[in-house]
C-alpha cells in the first residue's frame, strides 16, 4: 500500500510530469480561515528541480489563495492521481513560496517551463519538499484524457498584458480571508 520515499527519483519525476492534472492545497493559520484546493492543468507546467524541490507555473485565476497562504505560512501539498494506467496517488508535502512575475528570480525559475513567460503567468510556485508519499489510488476512477481547455489562454490573450495586470490589482490583491495576495510594484 502506501510508501514514503527518500526523495523524487527519475522514474517518479517522469510519472509526476506526465500527469495531465494535479491538485494544490494550502490553508491559512487561522483555524476559521478557508482551506483551499486548486486543480491545475499540467501542460508542461510542473517540473522536478531536484530530489526534494519542485515548481509549477501559477496561472492567473479568480482567486489568490495559494499565494496568500504561502506568504503567511508556506505550507503546501501537491497531489497527483493516476486517472489512467495503474492506480496511484502521490502527495508532495512541503514549504512553498511564490516567485512572482516582477521578482528578480522570476526569469531563472520561469526558464524551466516552455510557457514560462505567457501573458497569464503570475508566478512560479517553488516547493521544498519535506515528504514524498504514495497511496493506492484504488478509489480514483479511470478517465480518459481528452485535451486541455484553451479558454484561459484565450481569455488572457484578449486581456493582454496590461489588462491582466489590471485584473490582478482588482481580483488578486487579497485572499477571501483578507490575507495579502499578489504583491504588485
Amino acid at each position: 500500500m502506501g510508501k514514503i520515499f527518500e526523495g523524487i527519483d527519475e522514474g517518479l519525476a517522469k510519472w509526476l510530469m506526465d500527469q495531465p492534472v494535479f491538485f494544490v492545497s494550502t490553508a491559512p493559520l487561522d483555524g476559521e480561515g478557508l482551506i483551499n484546493c486548486s486543480p491545475k492543468g499540467n501542460r508542461q507546467e510542473f517540473v522536478v528541480l531536484g530530489e526534494r524541490k519542485v515548481a509549477y507555473l501559477d496561472q492567473t485565476g479568480s482567486g489568490i489563495e495559494t499565494i496568500a497562504h504561502l506568504h503567511e505560512n508556506g505550507r503546501i501539498v501537491v497531489m497527483f492521481c493516476a486517472f489512467a494506467g495503474p492506480p496511484r496517488i502521490v502527495r508532495l508535502h512541503g514549504r512553498g513560496r511564490p516567485v512572482v512575475v516582477d521578482s528578480p528570480e522570476f526569469p531563472e525559475f520561469s526558464g524551466h517551463f516552455p510557457r514560462g513567460s505567457g501573458v497569464g503567468v503570475r508566478s512560479v510556485i517553488v516547493v521544498d519538499v519535506d515528504r514524498v508519499a504514495d497511496s493506492c489510488g484504488y478509489g480514483v476512477p479511470i478517465m480518459p484524457f481528452e485535451s486541455h481547455r484553451p479558454t484561459l489562454d484565450q481569455w488572457c490573450a484578449r486581456k493582454g498584458p496590461e489588462g491582466i495586470r489590471d485584473y490582478w490589482r482588482d481580483k488578486n490583491a487579497t485572499s477571501i480571508d483578507a490575507l495579502q495576495g499578489l504583491p504588485l510594484g
